[in-house]
């Protein structure tokens, strides 16, 4: 397997990634994709009853699992945000352009009927590109 055909994945401080059986983060080739990520930081809901708050949050959880594969938000190329409430969108999309404005990546908003916790608001994914490898 070449470098460019390596996996590999982090892990972060969700109670879910044990239980469940996943990965916080996955490096694969040039893609880094970065699973569903709520604002939970240490256990503890971060801006309860707060979506930008949330969103902030859940995305800082996201970019901390990209860091450790040194990559930041300027690598960041698609984004995903699920919340509970239509009547949420104009915080969620405040807080998304506040982090990525500059890099503008595609982006998907879906509003979902809940998540596993009652209070989280907004869930994020994030898949980042680490660019071209010299061949």
């Amino acid at each position: 397997m070449t470098s460019a055909e390596s996996v590999h994945r982090v892990q972060a401080d969700s109670p879910w990634e044990e239980t469940i059986g996943f990965a916080r983060a996955v490096a694969a080739g040039d893609r880094v994709l970065v699973a569903g990520t709520m604002p939970l930081v240490g256990g503890v809901l971060q801006g309860e009853g707060d979506p930008y708050e949330q969103t902030l949050a859940a995305f800082r959880n996201a970019l901390d699992a990209l860091r450790k594969f040194d990559l930041g938000v300027d690598s960041v190329i698609r984004t995903r945000m699920y919340l509970t409430h239509a009547r949420d969108v104009d915080e969620v999309g405040r807080a998304h352009k506040e982090l990525f404005d500059a890099v503008r990546p595609a982006a998907t908003l879906v509003v979902v009927s809940g998540f596993v916790d009652s209070r989280v608001l907004v869930e994020v994914e994030v898949e980042a590109f680490r660019g071209a490898r010299a061949s």
